[in-house]
């Protein structure tokens, strides 16, 4: 007869396995930028959103049960979609820009795209954050402040991620035209405000409607969580590898005509996923490796108990 914690194993091998396997997708898609003419565009964006999408609706299922991680996706893809439909029309709220047909196909002036990459990454610096705030007991992961806190602490950490990718992808990739330039090697300081606000917008909706319409979660899975923080740890070691010479131009002008060298752009971009993706990473496995330990002291302890309430079998021939 099998026992339960058997069955329970055997239930999440197959969907660990197809995140590792998906995880290892996404650390291949990073490498195709360093050969820059190998693919049309289009094909370098889908290499590393579908993965991501993926994942997270595989992970999202695992946390939130199907319902919930769909619901993610929705509010992800409508309100991310929104912003953008919004943003390339009027400047409001990221800065003014258009998108190129660098990432494929385009539905009111918004590549298809770009919902996808909202819930992705997005879902990825949601399970970040919660490693990260959370307490062990995943059932009061948006208790108290948290219901606040905690989509604040996510947009932080997709906005590290932005700022460890944007200008690669704009000023060099050409992914999208910010017509006006900006500070940040062609990028401008309202994007990043821009896309904080849109990613609070997406955490916060879900956090409210995760509340309301609570149900138990699955008990938390270290082997899960764990390979949450290393996805995105694999992204942010995307940008690092930027670092790595390739045969693009030395040079890049923006709109504006502000000419910007290659190499600083892919220095800062490096820069910001080892110093800001990093901590985020580093705190989030630190929380992690301290929750394994206390879990592993609780199960002695119990184990301990079990055996000293067990009456030894001298003592029960003295009483008889």
């Amino acid at each position: 007869m099998t026992a339960p914690s058997d069955t329970a194993a055997q239930k999440q091998r197959g969907p660990q396995l197809a995140l590792w396997l998906l995880l290892a997708l996404y650390a291949a898609a990073n490498v195709l930028p360093l050969f820059p003419h190998a693919f049309p565009p289009p094909w370098y964006a889908a290499s590393q959103i579908l993965p991501a999408v993926l994942f997270a609706m595989i992970h999202g299922a695992i946390a939130y049960r199907p319902r919930g991680i769909l619901a993610f996706a929705a509010i992800s893809l409508g309100v991310g979609y929104l912003m953008e439909a919004i943003g390339v029309r009027t400047g409001f709220p990221f800065g003014h820009y258009y998108f190129t047909d660098g990432m494929g196909p385009k539905l009111f002036l918004v590549p298809m795209l770009m919902g996808p990459a909202y819930l992705g990454i997005g879902f990825i610096a949601w399970a970040v954050a919660k490693v990260i705030l959370s307490a062990s007991n995943s059932s009061d992961e948006l208790a108290g402040t948290r219901l606040v806190t905690l989509p604040l602490a996510a947009s932080f950490i997709m906005v590290a991620w932005d700022l460890s990718m944007d200008p690669a992808l704009s000023t060099v990739g050409h992914y999208w035209i910010w017509t006006r330039g900006g500070a940040y090697f062609g990028v401008p300081v309202t994007n990043f405000l821009g896309w904080y606000l849109t990613n609070y917008l997406i955490y916060q909706l879900f956090a409210i409607f995760h509340r309301r319409r609570f149900e138990a979660t699955n008990p938390p899975q270290f082997a899960h969580q764990r390979l949450a923080v290393l996805f995105y740890a694999v992204c942010a070691a995307g940008s690092v590898l930027r670092v790595i010479p390739t045969s693009a131009p030395s040079a890049v002008a923006d709109p504006t005509g502000t000419v910007w060298r290659v190499g600083d752009i892919n220095d800062v971009c490096a820069l910001a996923a080892m110093f800001i993706m990093g901590a985020f990473v580093t705190l989030a496995l630190a929380r992690l490796a301290g929750r394994a330990s206390d879990f592993r002291l609780r199960r002695e302890d119990r184990y301990q108990a079990s055996l000293t309430a067990v009456p030894r079998r001298d003592e029960v021939e003295q009483v008889r």
